[in-house]
Parts: C-alpha cells; sequence; structure tokens
C-alpha cells in the first residue's frame, strides 16, 4: 500500500538512489521447523545518527517521518525481496485486534478502497503469493504465523492492549477459515521489548487480570521499585496455545528492542516521534 502519487521519473531516480545505498541487513525469523517457499523478517536501522529518531530504515509512514525516507526505505525493500512496490502490505495500526484478509478482491481496489481496507487494522492474512504482508514496530511484540501446508500466511502487531485482548486468537481463527488448521501453524515473534524493559502501571496489569490472564506467568515485580513488570511475548504465547497452536511450534524473540535501541526501533528510548522496525512474511 502506498500513499505516494510521484512523478515516474522521481520514482526511477528513488530506485537509483535505493540501489546505490546498497543491501538492507534483515533479521531472519527462523520457525521451529524450516518452512520451504516462506520467508520471514524484521528490519535493522542500519546506520544510525543518534540525534534523529528517524534515522536507518523506516517503512511507517504515519508516525511523523519525512515521506521521501520512507519512501526510499519501501523502495529498497522491495528490490531487495524482488517484489514491486504495490507487493508490500502493512495496516494503519491503532491497537485494535482488527484482522484483514489480503486476497485478490484487496488487491482489484484502488489505492483508496485498501487504504480503507487497511485503516485500523493490526493484522493481515494471505494465502498470494509475492505479497509481503506486515507490521511496523518500536517495542510491541510482531507476530508471524505460518502453515506451509494450507498455504495461508499471516502477521500480527501485538502491543499490551492487543495482547489482552488477544488479537493473535483473532489470527488464528481468521487463517482456520482461510483453510488452516491450528495445529499446523507455526509462529515466529520479532524483536519486542522485553520484560526486565516493560515496567507498567497497575491499570495494565488489573487489565490482563480482568482478561483472565495467569498473572502468575507474566507478571513480576521489580525487587528495588516494586513496579509491575510483563512478559508480552509469554502472553502471546500462551494465547496461541489456548488457541490451538502447539508449544513446540513457537518460537520467542531474543531480541529486545529497548536494550538494542541502536539497531531496532524502540519507542520507549527513543520516543513515540521516531521509526519503526518493519516484521514482514511472504510466500514464494
Amino acid at each position: 500500500m502506498q500513499k505516494y502519487c510521484f512523478f515516474s521519473i522521481y520514482a526511477v531516480e528513488m530506485r537509483i538512489n535505493s540501489y546505490l545505498w546498497g543491501m538492507m541487513e534483515l533479521l531472519t525469523l527462523d520457525f521451529m521447523k524450516p518452512l520451504q517457499g516462506v520467508e520471514a523478517f524484521s528490519t535493522t536501522r542500519g546506520e544510525v545518527d543518534r540525534r534523529n529518531a528517524y534515522s536507518g530504515v523506516n517503512l511507517c509512514d504515519y508516525v511523523g517521518d519525512d515521506a521521501l525516507h520512507v519512501l526510499d526505505a519501501r523502495l529498497t525493500l522491495a528490490m531487495q525481496l524482488g517484489v514491486d512496490l504495490d507487493d508490500l502490505v502493512m495496516p494503519r495500526q491503532t491497537h485494535s485486534c482488527r484482522v484483514a484478509v489480503i486476497d485478490e478482491d484487496f488487491r482489484s481496489m484502488d489505492i483508496v478502497g485498501q487504504e480503507a481496507a487497511l485503516e485500523g487494522v493490526d493484522a493481515l492474512v494471505t494465502s498470494l503469493k509475492g505479497v509481503v504482508i506486515g507490521v511496523n514496530t518500536a517495542d510491541c511484540v510482531p507476530i508471524v504465523l505460518a502453515d506451509a501446508q494450507a498455504g495461508v500466511i499471516a502477521v500480527a502487531h501485538a502491543g499490551w492492549r492487543g495482547t489482552a485482548d488477544r488479537i493473535v486468537k483473532a489470527v488464528v481463527e481468521e487463517m482456520c477459515r482461510q483453510g488452516s488448521r491450528a495445529s499446523s501453524i507455526q509462529v515466529a515473534m520479532g524483536p519486542s521489548i522485553c520484560q526486565e524493559c516493560f515496567e507498567v502501571g497497575d491499570e495494565v496489569v488489573e487489565a490482563f487480570g480482568q482478561a483472565h490472564f495467569d498473572l502468575d506467568t507474566i507478571v513480576k515485580r521489580h525487587v528495588g521499585t516494586g513496579k509491575a513488570h510483563i512478559d508480552l511475548r509469554a502472553a502471546n504465547r500462551d494465547t496461541l496455545v489456548a488457541a490451538g497452536v502447539t508449544a513446540d511450534r513457537i518460537v520467542l524473540s531474543q531480541h529486545c528492542s529497548r536494550c538494542e535501541h541502536s539497531r531496532f526501533f524502540s519507542a520507549r528510548r527513543l520516543g513515540i516521534s521516531s521509526g519503526r522496525t518493519f516484521t514482514g512474511i511472504v510466500r514464494r
């Protein structure tokens, strides 16, 4: 999905500039068992100017970054993946639990229709080949899901609100409507804030308690401050298992966006007005 309407000569110039930049460093997200024909990854920031919270690779167009900087990053990624710019599909996230299906009907829409379909969406599901679906995060948990046998892939953005509302359960249910079986789905999580860094207020803990999460497994108190720290990765894992995904098919990331803020964007370290890490998945 693109919101940019530039002259073709400018797009060519941008492609040349992107080519001169060279290749992006992508973090490959590995599933527990190799899936032939499925690729999943997270972008890394690359070269960083510490004075600029948007510096590096940012594909997110609604967080205040310069539009040309975002476009250049998207062009570079598209060329590196060998897809067209229109094959990069990402929603405008709002911490909802809305899941959109990217199918031929979606692809046949004009730009206005596609933008409307992606507004307020935080997860995508598709069975199309060659379409890169992805989400943008800066501490929230990006989650990729794949059922290679059914040919269905998905991606979700799970902040604490989406996690508490069980967005991944909604994704698994939609994948099953598209032909998957929960027991055949494999899951990998991209870089996100770790439990040690994710300090929250008691109202957040209360929200998870009201949502009937097992607080003993996802919440711990800091010895010195008494503040609560929530493990978002574990909370999403527990939701996936309850939805029928087997625990041995779920891979949690070991990368913390806040600890590694020079490699991945972190709103808690850089502020809300900063770039986002793009996590995508594609069927070849």
